[in-house]
């Protein structure tokens, strides 16, 4: 039977709690606090000192071709069996007529996929054809996998082309190539375009219109993602598409190699139908829908120019802006 004196610590005089109350060594069985997160312990080997860390890349900014990655429209990449590692550091290229126009124009590839159950036609068998004439690895996979390459989003139709990140001219050497073949110089330059469907659709309508190639402002840009690759239906393989670190300061250099700089804008001092200076060497900038041009391009355009349209319709999309543009110019350098 237990005696019934009292135990050590189970009874508090007037001086306060005795020994094993609890009220001694407090601060030792608080603790240490929480455990720090690995990344901040220094034996932990995913301590941040011991390796640098990652640059970042925000979420649709355009960096300049050595730094850039997929960009906000690029494939997602997938581990399955077969697949070529190449597909991790450059861009996919889905689409029957975007992979022939890729493989016609001899834009370096790593490696074309090509869905099992694959309906073959006559694109598809140009397509393995001048894969095989090139020596680039052709791997057969399934539908799955190929959604996973190239995004659940797009639109493949079986067939997928892995190439590296396009490789970007310098503007002025662009401009100084066109002169030296005689031509008339026609370019379009984009400021603050972050769509890659409408870089696409801009890039396959300078390639409509007779235009010698698109510019890209280094910063607050896309870049010839994937999808913009999609939407220019191939024109990409075409049409050369340069980056300008500044944009203000192209458009001086080329209006100091005697080209005409046109802004498009709602609010233009000129109408574009009548417009009559397409058939000089021409630069037209395009700005964002919502923000249009910046001031400072605006500035440094020798002209401003507005499209006519229907006053229930606010603005037009940047892609059809410039495509009705570059028509209107196309009319009248044919009829020179």
């Amino acid at each position: 039977m237990a005696s019934k004196g009292k135990r050590p610590g189970t009874a508090k005089g007037k001086k306060g709690p005795t020994v094993g109350s609890g009220g001694q060594r407090r601060k030792a069985l608080e603790g240490k606090g929480p455990t720090p997160k690995a990344e901040d312990r220094k034996g932990h080997k995913a301590f941040k000192g011991n390796k640098p860390e990652k640059a970042v890349t925000r979420k649709g900014e355009f960096l300049a071709p050595t730094a850039r990655t997929a960009g906000t429209a690029g494939a997602r990449r997938t581990n399955a069996k077969g697949m070529s590692k190449a597909a991790d550091s450059g861009e996919v290229l889905s689409g029957r007529n975007s992979v022939l126009e890729a493989l016609r124009a001899k834009v370096p590839a790593t490696a074309l996929y090509i869905s099992n159950r694959i309906e073959m036609d006559e694109r598809t068998k140009e397509t393995i054809q001048l894969a095989n004439a090139r020596q680039i690895p052709i791997n057969e996979i399934t539908k799955p996998e190929i959604d996973r390459l190239t995004g659940f989003d797009a639109v493949h139709q079986g067939i997928a082309l892995s190439v590296p990140p396009y490789n970007y001219q310098h503007p002025v050497d662009l401009l100084d190539k066109v002169v030296s073949r005689g031509q008339k110089p026609l370019f379009v330059a984009l400021d603050g375009i972050t769509d890659p469907r409408n870089l696409g659709a801009i890039i396959r309508s300078v390639a409509a219109f007779g235009g010698h190639g698109v510019i890209l402002p280094q910063r607050r840009s896309t870049g010839v993602t994937a999808s913009a690759w999609k939407t220019s239906a191939g024109a990409a393989a075409r049409t050369p598409v340069a980056l300008a670190a500044n944009l203000t300061a192209t458009i001086k250099e080329f209006k100091k190699k005697g080209v005409f700089v046109v802004g498009l804008d709602g609010d233009g001092d000129m109408n574009l139908q009548n417009f009559t200076l397409g058939r000089e060497p021409l630069l037209i900038v395009v700005g964002s829908e919502g923000k249009g041009l910046s001031r400072l391009v605006t500035e440094n355009c020798d002209a401003i120019v507005s499209i006519p349209i229907s006053s229930a319709t606010e603005s037009l999309n940047a892609g059809i802006a410039a495509s009705v543009t570059l028509y209107e110019v196309s009319k009248l350098r044919a009829k020179n």
